[in-house]
C-alpha cells in the first residue's frame, strides 16, 4: 500500500513538472511569435515610411513644413530636392556658435574648408529638427528612426604640387568596388592671391577616363601666388557622381553659413571669430559661383557682390553675398591677406558636391533595427537611401 502511495506522489510530480515545462515552453514561443510579428510590422513600417520621405515633396519652399518629404516637385518617382535636404538638422558634426549673428549652425564638413552650415535657430530658413520630424510623420512615441543618404559615386582626390604645375591623383568609388572605364570631367580653376583682392582665373578644363583600379591623373600649371580649387565628375553605367579638392591653407580663412534660402543669402565671417580667438586681422575675399549643367560641364554665374572684406575681433565685420542663379551649384570664396590665402567651398545643395546626409537619432543601444533602401538622385547625382528604424515599445521573450 505505501508502495502504491509512493508511485502515485512521483507520477504526479513527474506529470506537474512536465506541464510546468510545457507551459513555460508554450509561452515562450508565444512571446517569440509576438516579436517576430512586431519585427515584421516594424521592417514593414520601414519600408511605407521611406516611400513616404521620398515620394512626396512635404517641405514647402517657404513657410513651416505640414508634412515630412523630399522628393522634387519638378520631377517624379525618387528624385529629391537639394533644397529639403539642405534643411535637415545634420545628426553629425558639433555645431557652430557665431556671436556676431547670435545664431547656431549645423555642422556637416568633409574636409578642410568644405562645408554645410546650417542656422538651426533662424526662422528664415525653416530648418527640420528630428522631434519636428517625429511628429509630422506621426510616429512621435512610437518609433524612432535616421535616415542616410550617401553618394554612390565617391571621390578620393590627392595633390601633389611642384614649382609650377600641380598633379592631382583621382580614385573613382561606387559602393564597395572601383569604377573602372568611368568617364571623368576635370576642372582646375587658378585663383590669385596677389592684388587688393583674390581673383579667379578662366576655369582650364580636361576629360579622362580611369583604368581598372578606378584612378586617373591631371596634371595643371600653377605658378607661385597662386592656389586653386578642383572640381570633377564622373559617369558611368548610367550612373553620375561628383568630388572635389581644394588645398589646405593655414588660419586666418573665410568662413560662409548659410543665411537665408528664400533669398540666397550667405554670411560670410572671419575664422578668428568662430569660435572666438585671441587673434585679429582682415581677410579679402572675392566670390563665385558654378553650377553643374545637364551633362555635367561646369559652367560660373557673375555675382554683383562678389568682392569685400572680412575682419575679426569686437569692432569687426561679416559680410554677406547673394547666390546669383536658382540652380544649385558651388560657391566658391577666395580669401587672403596678402601674403597667403584659400578658398572656402559651400554646396548650395548637398548634390552639388555629393555631400552626404544623416538625419535622425542613434541606432546604438537598439534591440533590433530593420533597415530599408532606396536609389535615389540629387541634381542628376546617384544617391543611396537608407533607412533604420526601431520601435520604441520593446518586448522580450522572458526564458
Amino acid at each position: 500500500m505505501a508502495g502504491a502511495t509512493i508511485d502515485h506522489l512521483v507520477s504526479l510530480t513527474i506529470f506537474l513538472a512536465a506541464m510546468l515545462l510545457f507551459i513555460g515552453f508554450f509561452n515562450q514561443m508565444i512571446q517569440t511569435a509576438v516579436v517576430y510579428q512586431q519585427h515584421r510590422a516594424t521592417a514593414t513600417k520601414c519600408s511605407d515610411l521611406l516611400d513616404t520621405m521620398l515620394l512626396n515633396p512635404g517641405i514647402p519652399k517657404i513657410g513651416e513644413p505640414s508634412v515630412f518629404g523630399l522628393q522634387d516637385t519638378e520631377f517624379t518617382q525618387y528624385t529629391l530636392n537639394s533644397s529639403s535636404l539642405m534643411r535637415l538638422n545634420s545628426s553629425t558634426g558639433t555645431p557652430i556658435y557665431y556671436e556676431k549673428t547670435g545664431t547656431m549652425y549645423s555642422n556637416v564638413t568633409v574636409g578642410f574648408g568644405n562645408s554645410l552650415l546650417m542656422p538651426i535657430n533662424n526662422s528664415l530658413c525653416k530648418v527640420v529638427n528630428y522631434s519636428s520630424a517625429l511628429n509630422l510623420l506621426r510616429i512621435n512615441g512610437a518609433y524612432g528612426f535616421q535616415l542616410t543618404l550617401t553618394p554612390v559615386v565617391t571621390f578620393d582626390i590627392e595633390a601633389e604640387r611642384s614649382d609650377d604645375n600641380v598633379e592631382l591623383r583621382i580614385d573613382v568609388r561606387g559602393v564597395g568596388f572601383p569604377l573602372a572605364n568611368a568617364h571623368v570631367s576635370c576642372y582646375f580653376l587658378p585663383v590669385s592671391l596677389s592684388g587688393d583682392y583674390p581673383d579667379f582665373l578662366p576655369a582650364q578644363a580636361t576629360e579622362v577616363s580611369t583604368n581598372e583600379a578606378g584612378n586617373a591623373t591631371v596634371t595643371f600649371p600653377l605658378e607661385e601666388g597662386y592656389t586653386y580649387v578642383f572640381l570633377a565628375s564622373a559617369q558611368v553605367g548610367g550612373l553620375a557622381g561628383v568630388g572635389f579638392y581644394v588645398p589646405p591653407s593655414d588660419n586666418p580663412r573665410v568662413i560662409p553659413f548659410v543665411d537665408d534660402l528664400s533669398a540666397k543669402s550667405v554670411v560670410l565671417a572671419h575664422s578668428y571669430d568662430v569660435p572666438n580667438t585671441a587673434g585679429s586681422g582682415t581677410l579679402a575675399y572675392n566670390a563665385t559661383f558654378v553650377f553643374w549643367n545637364e551633362h555635367f560641364g561646369l559652367q560660373t554665374v557673375a555675382m554683383a557682390d562678389s568682392t569685400g572684406t572680412v575682419t575679426s575681433g569686437a569692432g569687426g565685420n561679416f559680410s554677406f553675398v547673394t547666390i546669383p542663379s536658382g540652380n544649385p551649384g558651388v560657391l566658391l570664396v577666395a580669401y587672403g591677406n596678402g601674403a597667403a590665402g584659400g578658398v572656402a567651398v559651400l554646396p548650395w545643395g548637398v548634390g552639388s558636391l555629393g555631400f552626404p546626409v544623416v538625419f535622425g537619432g542613434s541606432t546604438a543601444g537598439r534591440e533590433w533595427v530593420a533597415t530599408d533602401m532606396r536609389q535615389v538622385i540629387v541634381n542628376g547625382v546617384a544617391y543611396q537611401a537608407k533607412l533604420s528604424l526601431w520601435s520604441l515599445q520593446g518586448v522580450q521573450v522572458v526564458g
